[in-house]
């Protein structure tokens, strides 16, 4: 059978960047690399699992994390500290020449009053998204201490697993243990889980946990959030699997834990690799929802 043709993609500089993104996290899935499933820096003293930072120190959210986390493992850099080029500059330091930097995407809305058929004013919201450039610190001369090693302590691990408990605890969710599979009920709204002893190590257990906990925010009682799945395995399964993935990594980022992919995921590269060619802009919806997702998690902590 032959492979259905994509729709032709729209053109422009705006719908170009969708493209472009697009392709990038494409290209990785191809060659079976997710670049979400290793958000760490081994070796830098800003810590060894973090989200993408800012030169504040504030994380990056939704697609951008994907986007920095790609280029840090495309080109080895361990810092995860990123700036523009002005923001070196006032820091103190000089991009060196010939250094190329990662695009980063800024979504907003702009409100724009037109009339409508009966003469009235109606305000539309018209979104948009910007790129601009940022370069990691190891492109970086001269910039203060500070941005080669942060001032707040690292945590060891088991304080890193406490504080795992501590956050999934607060959730609030229904989580159970039992059997030999990990899943989320939306009609019973519980999360089940093997139990902790079944699993290779710690962290593959909190990234189920995670991954499992950021399909609990889909209910209608909480985000909402539908695909429109109707069957085991088809588009809308595969799209919901990805917002967990990417919410899963977000929050084992968050909590200094190593991301640990569940096998099945790969079953869903080639799902999600027809997903993406098909509507180029659906990872930044996947993303979105799981930052959401992220965020709301967040906000039942006590």
């Amino acid at each position: 059978m032959s492979r259905p043709t994509a729709p032709a993609r729209p053109q422009g500089p705006r719908q170009d960047l969708y493209t472009r993104v697009t392709d990038a996290i494409v290209a990785d899935l191809e060659t079976n690399v997710r670049s979400w499933a290793k958000p760490w820096s081994a070796s830098h003293p800003a810590g060894a699992v973090t989200r993408p930072l800012r030169f504040t120190g504030q994380p990056y959210s939704g697609i951008n994390v994907l986007l920095l986390w790609s280029q840090a493992i495309a080109r080895g850099y361990v810092a995860p500290i990123w700036m523009t080029f002005r923001q070196a500059l006032a820091a103190g330091g000089a991009v060196r020449k010939g250094e190329k930097g990662a695009t980063v995407v800024y979504a907003n809305h702009i409100t724009r009053t037109e009339t409508g058929d009966g003469g009235e004013d109606i305000e539309r919201q018209i979104g948009f998204l910007k790129a601009y450039t940022v370069f990691n610190v190891e492109q970086v001369d001269g910039l203060p201490a500070r941005y080669h090693a942060l001032a707040a302590p690292r945590l060891d691990p088991a304080q890193r697993i406490d504080r795992a408990e501590a956050f999934f605890a607060a959730v609030g969710a229904d989580i159970r243990h039992g059997g030999d599979m990990a899943f989320y009920s939306v009609h019973e709204d519980r999360v089940q889980l093997p139990p902790f002893e079944a699993f290779d190590d710690p962290e593959s257990y909190y990234a189920t946990l995670a991954h499992e906990c950021t399909h609990w925010t889909r209910h209608p009682a909480r985000l909402d959030r539908d695909f429109g799945r109707t069957r085991f395995g088809d588009e809308g399964y595969a799209r919901e699997e990805l917002v967990a993935e990417l919410g899963a990594a977000f929050l084992c980022a968050d909590l200094g834990l190593e991301l640990t992919p569940r096998s099945d995921h790969a079953a869903y590269l080639g799902h999600w690799l027809g997903v993406l060619k098909a509507q180029p802009r659906f990872i930044f919806t996947a993303a979105a929802h799981a930052q959401r997702a992220c965020d709301y998690l967040h906000a039942r902590q006590v």
